[in-house]
């Protein structure tokens, strides 16, 4: 699993959700239960297309059904740092994310090549 979470002591007590290879499959409940956003690092520099990265405050979504809470569009060949608030966005099902490389609900195609994506978590 490419799917890594790194604890982080004070004063930002929080984790880094890490996905070396984000794709049109789902990791699901990587921060079970409530939990808050605060940082999306999505890093598309591998690929010749945009892609999106959708999270979910549920579980176990359905990429292509599941409508995503968040839909951040990273243009191609860049990385792109998306702050959601000073005080986090809550999730309270549960974090779950994918990458497509279509906007919406309905994208469930994968990049062609890895998309990185790091989420900065309490």
């Amino acid at each position: 699993m490419a799917v890594t979470t790194t604890p982080l002591s004070n004063p930002v007590g929080a984790n880094i959700v890490t996905d070396t290879a984000s794709n049109a499959t789902a990791e699901n409940d990587v921060r079970s239960g409530a939990t808050t956003v605060y940082l999306v690092d999505v890093d598309n520099t591998a690929n010749a297309a945009e892609t999106y990265t959708k999270l979910y405050d549920s579980a176990s979504p359905t990429v292509g059904t599941t409508a995503p809470d968040f839909i951040f569009k990273v243009t191609a060949s860049t990385r792109k740092v998306f702050v959601l608030d000073m005080s986090g966005v809550a999730f309270t099902t549960g974090l779950s994310f994918a990458t497509v490389t279509a906007a919406g609900t309905a994208g469930t195609s994968s990049p062609s090549s890895s998309v990185i994506v790091r989420i900065l978590t309490s």
